[in-house]
């Protein structure tokens, strides 16, 4: 188990980064047409804008919470709130986040399984990770069940002290999660291996943030009135 541990929890994770990284770019540089989202909303909109609006709320705001959440010392928020205190909140707003990512999630999945024309058109790896990234949800609110057994926030620290020796490429990481729930080292795993899928998938389309959209200057579109009034000329 020792060995597992480590590897999972020290290993596993640059394993899974460096898959990613390398795996996006040679996506990106020899297979660019392929970089899309794969969307179902031409081939139906039913419930489709609900659907897809909760569940990218959601895990937005939950991947921002985890980022903020695991990489953020304890000694710098710890003269403004308490371990405990922060637990607390990340309890009542991922629990809030991940129940409207819940709903969206499960509506797309019902499309993808009972809507004959995109089940027809879908492929075996969007429902593969539709299906994984479903799973990974329900583990992360099960851990939210678990955190009320120890409010102290240990845990939390603990958690956190993982994922910052792996960003900082220090070891004995896998130390503090090696008596941590099964959940939570089930959580971790199956993040790390959506991570390594990624560049697999059409999961890619997360690095396609449309900023320059906000910046874009005006479209100049002419007019075609005369030549829809004389289509010969």
């Amino acid at each position: 188990m020792n060995y597992l541990n480590t590897f999972f929890f020290q290993f596993y994770p640059y394993i899974a980064l460096a898959i990613f990284a390398i795996g996006c770019w040679a996506r990106f540089d020899h297979g660019a047409y392929t970089w899309r989202t794969g969307s179902s909303q031409l081939l139906s909109d039913k419930w489709m804008r609900l659907g897809s609006n909760w569940f990218h709320v959601g895990i937005l705001a939950i991947l921002g919470g985890h980022f903020v959440g695991l990489l953020t010392p304890h000694w710098a928020y710890e003269p403004f709130i308490t371990a405990g205190q922060k637990q607390m909140v990340a309890m009542v707003v991922g629990g809030f986040f991940g129940l409207m990512c819940f709903i969206g999630m499960t509506i797309l999945l019902l499309r993808r399984l009972f809507n004959a024309r995109i089940r027809a058109t879908g492929t075996g790896r969007d429902l593969l990770v539709l299906v994984l990234l479903y799973a990974q949800l329900i583990l992360g609110m099960s851990s939210i069940a678990l955190s009320a057994d120890h409010l102290d926030g240990s845990q939390m620290i603990k958690l956190g002290e993982w994922a910052q020796h792996i960003v900082t490429f220090r070891p004995g990481a896998a130390e503090f999660v090696a008596d941590a729930h099964w959940i939570f080292k089930a959580h971790i795993t199956l993040g790390l291996t959506l991570v390594l899928i990624t560049p697999f998938t059409r999961l890619v389309h997360v690095w396609s943030v449309p900023v320059g959209y906000l910046t874009r200057p005006y479209q100049i579109v002419r007019k075609r009135q005369a030549a829809l009034r004389y289509p010969g000329h």
